[in-house]
């Protein structure tokens, strides 16, 4: 027995080739958002092809340019060396290719893992919805820093993929609470009511219903996670928790390794401005495009927007 069809009205007219037809007539009118998109694309795509742009690795010295710390050249090495030799670009590429890694695949997980207890404790309540924002509390009671830095901790060394794994299981709780209310106000429509009393099982009224109205809520809740991620990972990095910058160079070790002892009056190592400057910059451009990407989602998956 089929259900009730629903047709919603957006901006006064009904929706035509559904809500992401809609959605992308709204980005398009974003130029900031869009730009955003294509520079955040641009960044992480090169960070991606590290391995391939980069094949001699991300500690590769030249040895004619060692103990020199030479500034950027267009010639030669474009973001300049450190004091060993070490050109800064690959391991500013290498370090984007590592974060975007936990941060997308960490956020991938922590959203998949948030919208099936969203759906299900919105949706079904009852002894489970206790259950698992009895959970969810426990998991949110803490600064979510202080427990990573104490689960990196236990688990030095740490490597990118144990990086990737925590994060996704500290972090599904936040996105659950947003999903769930969601879920909570779809399941009170009518419509959902009509199609429980004309015998649509659970699982075609999630599928059919639940999922396609949260569906905006789950992408807006993908980019604020994987922002988050990043955030955080490298600001433990920065402390000196998490990857270690010998293991694996991350956007937050980097960082921290040259602003230690490459600043100020404390500069031993005789570090360049561009040795910190350059994953800085790349971190900060990274987090602005993904806020601004995520703001010009939520607005245009916003029906009374």
């Amino acid at each position: 027995m089929s259900d009730v069809a629903l047709s919603v009205d957006f901006d006064g007219v009904e929706r035509r080739g559904g809500l992401w037809r809609l959605t992308f007539r709204r980005l398009v009118r974003q130029p900031v958002t869009i730009a955003a998109f294509l520079l955040l694309a641009v960044v992480l795509g090169a960070g991606a092809l590290a391995p391939v742009l980069e094949k001699g690795g991300w500690n590769l010295i030249d040895l004619a340019d060692r103990w020199h710390n030479h500034g950027p050249t267009i010639h030669g090495h474009l973001l300049g060396t450190d004091n060993i030799g070490r050109d800064v670009l690959a391991r500013v590429l290498w370090g984007i290719h590592s974060s975007e890694q936990t941060a997308i695949v960490g956020g991938i997980a922590a959203t998949a893992l948030a919208t099936l207890a969203g759906l299900a404790t919105g949706y079904f309540g009852g002894w489970l919805d206790a259950a698992v924002t009895r959970l969810a509390d426990l998991v949110t009671g803490f600064p979510v820093i202080v427990v990573l830095i104490a689960v990196f901790v236990w688990l030095r060394p740490v490597t990118v993929w144990d990086a990737t794994v925590v994060f996704a299981l500290a972090m599904w709780p936040f996105g659950a609470r947003v999903i769930r209310a969601q879920t909570v106000a779809v399941a009170a429509e009518e419509y959902v009511a009509a199609a429980q009393a004309l015998g649509a099982s659970n699982r075609r009224v999630v599928l059919r219903h639940l999922v396609p109205n949260a569906a905006g809520t789950i992408v807006v809740t993908l980019t604020a996670l994987i922002g988050q991620i990043l955030l955080i990972e490298a600001t433990a990095e920065f402390f000196g928790y998490g990857v270690a910058s010998i293991t694996r160079p991350t956007l937050g070790n980097l960082i921290g390794e040259a602003t230690t002892s490459g600043i100020g009056p404390y500069n031993v190592l005789g570090l360049g401005w561009w040795v910190w400057a350059s994953p800085m910059t790349a971190l900060v451009l990274v987090l602005a495009c993904i806020s601004l990407v995520g703001d010009g989602l939520d607005a245009a998956l916003n029906p009374r927007g």
